[in-house]
C-alpha cells in the first residue's frame, strides 16, 4: 500500500512545509530535554507521541534526580532530609515554580494530593467563603457591600458545575453539595451567566474546566470568572488541560481558587501530585474541609485544637508525597527559559497544521473535528469524531502514532509543543489516513450514531 492516501504531490508539499516549519521553530531545541526513544519494532520510523494530554513524556534528568533522592537523601540522610534536603518546604517551593506557568505570583500555590482531593478542598472551601461573606472578585471597594450582605450570603445553597466536566469533578461536586447542604446544578459553561441570573443570590460556587477534556474546547476564563463574581459567587477552575499548554492568567483575571494536575503538559510523571491555587486575598479566610497536621500553624506542636497555617500552606493536609514531588520538581527544569506565550503560539500552529494534513490526506467526511477551529476556543488538542474510533486508535498505536480513544467515537490527540515537531504532525496524519484506508478496505465503517 502507498505511504499516503492522497497524491504524492500533496504529500510532498506538506512534508516540505513541515520541514520548513521545524527549521523555523524556536522551541525545537527543547526536544532534547526529553526521553523520546522509539519503541522496538515501531513500523515506519520513530514513534509520534500525541498523548501528552494524558501523560507527558519523561524529561531528561528526572531519573537521575529520583535515584539521588532514593539512594542519598532517603538511603543515607534518612529523616535528616526533611530539613537538610528541603523536603519539608517542597509543596510551596514546587508551587512557586508552577506559578508563572499559570499566571500567579509566588505564595499562592501549594502542591500535594491528587486533583480530586484538591477539587474537593477548593469547592467546599469556596462554599464556605461564599457563606461567610468572604472576598470574591478583585475590587477592594466591594468589601463594605459584602459585609452588608453577609447574612444573605449564608443562605447561598447552590453549586453550579460544568455539565461537560471530567466525571470525577462531577462526583466530587455532588459530594461537596451533600456536605454543605447545597443543591447541585450541572450547566454547560456557555450557559453559566444565564444560570447565575436565574439563581438570583443562591449560587455559592461555580466549578468549571478551562479546557474540555474530550473536545479540547477552551472556555472563556476571564468572562466566566467575571460573571461568577458579578453574581457574588466564588469561581473554581480546573486547569488540568491548560496548565503548561497555554497562558491562564489566574492573578490577572481575579480567579479565586484553581486546581490542576501535573502529569499532563507539566510532565511530572504518573500520579504526580496536583496543585491548589488560593488567591492571596482569600487565603486568611480559606477554610479547608481537610485540615491536617501539615496545614497546622504548629505542625509539630501536636495540639488537639486546629489552627491553620498562614497563606497557601493551609491547603496542605498530610505528609507530602516526596518521591513524586521531587520528580515533578526535576521535571519542571525543562521550562527554564521557556515563555508560555511561545508554547501557546506553537500549539496553535501544530494543531492548525494537523487539521490541514487531516483534511488533505483523509477522504471528506471520514472524520469530523469536534475541536473548535477558532484559536480563542481551542486548547492544545484535536478531537476527531470517527465512527470506528476505538479500532482506528488501536491500529494507530500499533503503527507508532500514540493518541487515545474516548467513548463512544472520539480520537483524541494531544499536542505538547516542548517535544513535538511539525514533521511528527504530518506523519501522524499520514498514518491516520493509511489506517483508515486499511479499515475501510477490510469492512465498511458503521454510520455515525444519531
Amino acid at each position: 500500500m502507498s505511504e499516503s492516501a492522497v497524491s504524492e504531490q500533496a504529500g510532498s508539499e506538506l512534508s516540505a512545509r513541515a520541514e520548513k516549519l521545524d527549521a523555523e521553530d524556536e522551541l525545537a531545541p527543547l526536544r532534547a530535554r526529553f526521553v523520546l526513544e522509539t519503541p522496538d519494532g515501531t513500523p515506519g520510523g520513530a514513534a509520534v507521541y500525541l498523548d501528552g494530554n494524558s501523560l507527558g513524556a519523561l524529561p531528561v534528568g528526572v531519573a537521575e534526580r529520583v535515584d539521588d533522592v532514593v539512594r542519598r537523601e532517603w538511603g543515607a540522610l534518612r529523616i535528616r532530609s526533611w530539613e537538610e534536603s528541603g523536603w519539608w518546604t517542597a509543596p510551596e517551593r514546587v508551587g512557586d515554580r508552577i506559578a508563572p506557568l499559570v499566571g500567579a505570583a509566588p505564595g499562592q500555590i501549594v502542591v500535594g494530593d491528587s486533583t480530586s482531593v484538591n477539587v474537593f478542598k477548593a469547592l467546599v472551601g469556596a462554599v464556605r467563603l461564599a457563606r461567610g461573606g468572604a472576598g470574591r472578585g478583585a475590587a477592594a471597594d466591594r468589601d463594605q457591600e459584602r459585609d452588608r450582605n453577609r447574612d444573605r450570603d449564608r443562605d447561598r445553597d447552590e453549586i453550579l458545575v460544568d455539565a461537560t466536566t471530567f466525571p470525577t469533578d462531577g462526583y466530587i461536586a455532588a459530594s461537596a453539595a451533600r456536605l454543605t447542604g447545597c443543591t447541585l446544578r450541572p450547566v454547560a459553561p456557555a450557559d453559566v451567566p444565564a444560570a447565575l441570573g436565574e439563581g438570583g443570590d443562591r449560587t455559592a460556587a461555580v466549578l468549571l474546566n478551562h479546557v474540555d477534556y474530550r473536545t479540547g474546547r477552551l472556555h472563556d476564563l476571564p468572562a466566566l470568572t467575571a460573571a461568577v463574581h458579578a453574581a457574588g459567587a466564588v469561581a473554581v477552575w480546573d486547569l488540568c488541560h491548560s496548565a503548561g499548554a497555554l497562558p491562564v492568567g489566574l492573578d490577572a483575571h481575579g480567579v479565586d481558587l484553581a486546581v490542576g494536575c501535573t502529569y499532563k503538559f507539566l510532565n511530572g510523571g504518573p500520579g504526580a501530585p496536583a496543585f491548589l491555587y488560593v488567591r492571596r486575598e482569600l487565603q486568611e479566610r480559606f477554610d479547608s474541609p481537610l485540615p491536617g497536621w501539615n496545614s497546622h500553624v504548629r505542625p509539630f506542636g501536636m495540639r488537639p485544637e486546629y489552627e491553620p497555617a498562614p497563606g497557601a500552606l493551609r491547603g496542605r493536609v498530610g505528609t507530602p508525597d516526596i518521591l513524586s514531588m521531587l520528580a515533578l520538581e526535576a521535571a519542571l527544569d525543562v521550562w527554564e527559559g521557556v515563555r508560555i506565550e511561545a508554547v501557546r503560539a506553537k500549539s496553535l500552529a501544530l494543531t492548525d497544521f494537523f487539521l490541514r494534513c487531516v483534511g488533505t490526506y483523509l477522504p471528506a467526511g471520514r472524520v469530523e473535528s469536534v475541536t473548535p477551529a477558532a484559536h480563542t476556543e481551542r486548547g492544545s488538542q484535536v478531537a476527531l469524531r470517527c465512527p470506528d474510533a476505538e479500532e482506528v486508535m488501536r491500529r494507530l498505536i500499533a503503527r507508532g502514532v500514540v493518541g487515545d480513544f474516548r467513548a463512544p467515537d472520539v480520537l483524541r490527540f494531544g499536542f505538547t509543543p516542548l517535544y513535538l515537531g511539525f514533521a511528527d504532525v504530518e506523519r501522524a496524519a499520514r498514518v491516520l489516513a493509511e489506517v483508515v484506508a486499511e479499515a475501510d478496505a477490510a469492512e465498511p465503517p458503521p454510520s455515525h450514531p444519531a
